[in-house]
């Protein structure tokens, strides 16, 4: 692939050998943005897991400390109104929103929250929302009675990490214009949430790459040294 002159004066600033410190990639990954705009940073993880084994899946979801730059619509399903419109949710209603999504392929919001009674009739719109990773689901918190308090967590940041089938894990935790220390702070959040949910079954290395980068910007290699 040819890269541009900037980018391949920006990439020279990594050390493509070296594993770095969460400190020192941190500091070096606000250096390695190729954009214009506020940038994402995205962490970028091989797991050695098998997906297709019920023992083996590494999903959930964690709420980082200082979020991840981007507020999230979302769209609270549920007949507790007063409590999401309190805790900020974007959207609220009950059936009259599946009735909205199914007639109108309305789609202007980034999460569905519900509480339990309301999923049967959501599970209706299993072809609909599922593509788009938009159903609600306990195992990544969007079911809940406390549907205040999972609106709050979602506000503030909360961020969903699964696997792949390849075993790949793919999450955006900052962005370039946050201090380094808020970049340090979220990016140990993930690390300490991936190796505590570590499967029993997963013998030898369990993470096999890990790096961090920017939107467009060259991969910086950690170590896990210490975890």
């Amino acid at each position: 692939m040819k890269r541009s002159k900037q980018y391949r004066a920006i990439a020279e600033l990594v050390d493509s050998n070296k594993l770095y410190t969460v400190e020192e990639a941190a500091e070096l990954v606000k250096k390695t943005s190729t954009v214009k705009f506020d940038a994402t940073i995205d962490v970028s993880l091989k797991l050695n897991v098998d997906m297709r084994q019920a023992d083996q899946q590494v999903r959930g979801t964690l709420v980082l400390p200082h979020g991840n730059g981007r507020t999230k619509k979302v769209l609270a399903i549920t007949n507790k109104t007063e409590e999401a419109k309190a805790a900020g949710a974007d959207f609220v209603g009950g059936a009259e929103m599946v009735d909205k999504i199914k007639d109108e392929n309305w789609f202007d919001y980034d999460v569905i929250v519900a509480t339990p009674d309301m999923m049967p009739i959501i599970s209706k719109l299993g072809r609909l929302l599922g593509p788009k990773g938009l159903m609600p689901n306990p195992k990544t918190g969007t079911v809940s009675l406390d549907i205040g308090k999972t609106v709050t967590e979602i506000k503030a940041g909360k961020v969903e990490y699964r696997c792949d089938k390849e075993g790949n894990m793919h999450i955006s935790f900052a962005r370039v214009s946050f201090d380094t220390q808020k970049i340090i702070d979220n990016l140990n959040a993930i690390l300490t949430t991936i190796v505590r949910v570590r499967p029993a079954a997963v013998k030898g290395n369990y993470i096999t790459n890990a790096v961090i980068h920017t939107t467009m910007g060259p991969a910086i290699k950690i170590t896990f040294a210490g975890r």
